[in-house]
């Protein structure tokens, strides 16, 4: 048995394609588009995947403030953040945060799918959200995917 025949390949920044998908959030459930997006940045849909590298495309989201959410999530659903004061815990529902950063509610859901460590920061930088159709990456030339075909 040849044993150069069965050399794993390991992917590093110099051997990783990047490209640019587009991705639109229009009346798509929230977790279920997150979980794909985060899939994409991570890299997880190529064949040549490597957990330690970055080897994921970049992501663009558009019409993220038209994201829904199933049951009573928009009002019931609580953000906690801190101010970093004592007592400074603040609250709220994701409908008050899309009334404010319409985009933090996507970010927020694709992040905490992300790994929690420098690679994970890597990763969420190759994500970019829109609120409405258009977006400024149209020198990349983003393919669009729907999600129904990853």
């Amino acid at each position: 048995m040849d044993t150069l025949s069965y050399k794993t390949v390991s992917a590093n920044k110099a051997t990783v394609t990047k490209g640019w998908v587009v991705i639109d959030a229009t009346d798509q459930v929230l977790g279920r588009l997150s979980s794909r997006i985060a899939l994409i940045l991570r890299g997880k849909n190529k064949p040549s995947f490597t957990p330690h590298v970055d080897c994921g495309d970049n992501v663009i989201v558009i019409n993220a403030d038209k994201v829904r959410m199933t049951g009573k999530k928009m009002t019931d659903k609580v953000y906690v953040r801190h101010t970093g004061y004592p007592g400074g815990q603040r609250f709220s529902s994701p409908k008050e945060l899309m009334s404010r950063k319409p985009l933090a509610v996507v970010e927020h859901a694709v992040k905490g799918m992300l790994p929690k460590n420098r690679l994970g920061a890597e990763l969420f930088r190759n994500l970019f959200v829109y609120t409405g159709p258009e977006h400024p990456h149209q020198a990349q030339q983003p393919k669009e995917i729907y999600l129904n075909e990853i």
